[in-house]
């Protein structure tokens, strides 16, 4: 080799080693935290490790929901990821073996996102995700002994959460479904029933497969939370309304049980229910969206009808109407240029507040609403919300309801909020309507608020008087309502939960229902309705419901209620209240006919059940 050769040769290895040299210097020292960072990043991920999730029990300590070790099938969304089809063969083999359709494990194990629906997982993808709860032995096996037919699929014991009461306060207790979906008092009280996450740090490698443990904490149990619900009264109510419904033909109803003197909530019966278990292994879209999810005590809204006139009655002793003075029950009063019936067309003759209770006479109503509209005077819906009404009540559960108290200024708004559909139907009538008769009667409506239906008048004043004409309540609010007659006039925001208690058996936090007011009505005004509404289960509109019933055991005080809805059978309602044991107890059934002949028997039975009890006891 020639001189001049060995000189290049060595010019260009010298060149490619400080290329080489000057790349390294490059990558490690000016770009080295970049590639150090971006290779953790890729490299390290946080897996969430879910604490077992504490109870729920009733005041004696019964297990409202409660976990159980059980077979669980769980899916590992990234090594589905890795195969060749997304693994819709393996959830489809999985499927058949379960017995479930593809779909619907595949709606279980799908991410949730910005454009994913739900039902979805919530949690990390490098959880395990689960899919099927309770399988049987042969079945875990089944799937354990065939890893080549299942990538990604195990079997594991793990806690899942137990509901012994079944559908009994589902909608009280509410649910828990991946990382972030919550309702009830699973939601309410999360922080405290949820425990302290642990975490287990893995290293994946570049296609996302975890390859070893870097570091674990193990997670810290939840809390304890014990409630005011005695499961074997809410189970009386769930009986009572269940039956009440059946042989009503109600659609729809709700019971509440409350300790007048507290606040504190014995019962929250609600129906349609559902069995919350169905969250256990995850539901599909179309189950979501079967779910009767509303809580019909806390969330229902309903015309109050005639149990509304103890606000009335409080309002016209406010505005120096005497209870003791006597006044005239005509079989109808009017109101400017329309006739407004008594209940049935009765006429009850001469009788005092007290009779107009019992009895729950409408006209006299009308009249003291029509004469108080006369002089402008807006005192029923001050005193209505002096009652708790037309707000929520503060209860320790989600989503709750805060029904209406309509006055002038509400209706003015809806007026115009509504006037041009109300004009445009007017015209137009309602053709699609099958009921020619109440096509007709909207069409009239649609008529008088195009002409000019945003003016409070004499007749929105007489309906809202007996609890009609947009007055709307929800079994919970009617219940502190009347819990705060019967206490003396303290309003409480009503509480499910009793107190917070550690794993160790020592409490950490007892709640109490805060006072959330007085009641705008004297003392005099309260006991005069106390003894009125004591006669209605003895000889007022609830007597039939209430023969033979032990008053000298439970001295049972209540109203009758019966909300007429257009179109629909009435809605029953019964609010009572006893001094010993000092609980109030509500019942209404949509659709359910006449407060007297629907809520009232029903309100009954759960009396009865609770003196049972006592009995008992």
């Amino acid at each position: 080799m020639s001189r001049a050769r060995v000189v290049v040769l060595r010019l260009v290895v010298t060149a490619m080693l400080i290329t080489l040299v000057g790349r390294l210097w490059q990558l490690q020292v000016v770009s080295g935290a970049h590639y150090v960072q971006a290779a953790a990043d890729v490299r390290l991920r946080t897996v969430s490790l879910p604490p077992t999730r504490g109870q729920i029990l009733d005041v004696a300590g019964r297990p409202l929901v409660t976990n159980r070790t059980r077979p669980v099938v769980t899916v590992d969304a990234v090594a589905l990821a890795h195969q060749p089809d997304g693994g819709r063969a393996v959830l489809t083999r999985l499927g058949k073996v379960l017995k479930q359709p593809y779909r619907q494990i595949a709606e279980k194990v799908r991410l949730c996102g910005p454009q994913v629906p739900e039902p979805c997982w919530q949690g990390s993808p490098y959880e395990p995700i689960p899919v099927a709860e309770g399988v049987t032995v042969p079945t875990a096996l089944q799937i354990s002994e065939r890893q080549q037919d299942f990538p990604g699929v195990r079997t594991e014991l793990r806690p899942v959460r137990v509901y012994p009461f079944g559908t009994a306060a589902a909608h009280t207790l509410g649910y828990v479904q991946g990382a972030k979906g919550r309702d009830g008092l699973e939601g309410v009280y999360d922080k405290d029933l949820a425990g302290e996450v642990g975490r287990r740090d893995v290293a994946v490698d570049n296609t996302g497969r975890v390859t070893r443990t870097i570091r674990e904490d193990p997670p810290v149990p939840g809390n304890t939370l014990v409630t005011s619900i005695d499961s074997r009264i809410q189970t009386i109510a769930e009986q009572a309304l269940g039956q009440a419904l059946s042989s009503s033909g109600g659609k729809s109803g709700a019971a509440v049980v409350m300790e007048s003197k507290t606040g504190r909530v014995v019962a929250l019966a609600g129906r349609p229910a559902y069995d919350p278990a169905v969250w256990t292994d995850g539901v599909t879209a179309r189950e979501y969206k079967a779910l009767p999810l509303l809580s019909q005590a806390v969330q229902g809204e309903w015309a109050p009808g005639s149990t509304w006139k103890v606000t009335s009655t409080a309002a016209a002793a406010t505005a120096g109407y005497g209870l003791g003075a006597t006044y005239d029950c005509p079989s109808g009063y009017t109101v400017g240029n329309r006739l407004f019936r008594n209940f049935a067309s009765a006429d009850l003759g001469l009788m005092t507040m007290h009779g107009a209770l019992v009895k729950s006479c409408d006209t006299i109503f009308y009249r003291l609403a029509d004469q108080l509209w006369e002089r402008g005077s807006d005192v029923m819906q001050k005193t209505a919300r002096g009652f708790g009404f037309g707000k929520a009540t503060g209860v320790d559960l989600p989503g709750e309801a805060a029904g209406a108290v309509p006055d002038a200024k509400s209706k003015k708004a809806l007026w115009q909020a509504t006037r041009k559909e109300s004009c445009r139907r007017a015209v137009k009538g309602y053709p699609e309507m099958a009921d020619q008769g109440r096509a007709a009667y909207l069409k009239a409506i649609a008529r008088e608020n195009c002409q000019g239906g945003g003016v409070w008048r004499g007749g929105d004043a007489a309906n809202f008087a007996i609890g009609q004409g947009g007055v709307l309540v929800t079994p919970l609010q009617l219940a502190r309502a009347y819990a705060a007659i019967a206490n003396g006039g303290t309003l409480h925001s009503p509480r499910v939960g009793l107190r917070v208690v550690r794993p160790d058996g020592s409490t950490i936090e007892t709640i109490t229902p805060p006072v959330a007011g007085k009641l705008p009505a004297s003392a005099e005004t309260l006991r005069f309705m106390r003894q009125a509404l004591s006669q209605v289960p003895r000889s007022g509109t609830a007597e039939e419901a209430f023969k033979k019933f032990p008053f000298d055991e439970i001295a049972v005080a209540g109203k009758t209620g019966t909300a007429e809805s257009f179109g629909r059978r009435d809605t029953s309602w019964f609010a009572s209240f006893a001094p010993d044991p000092a609980y109030t107890v509500v019942v209404v059934l949509s659709e359910g006919g006449r407060g007297a002949e629907g809520a009232a028997p029903a309100a009954r039975d759960i009396w009865e059940g609770i003196l049972a009890l006592r009995e008992r006891r």
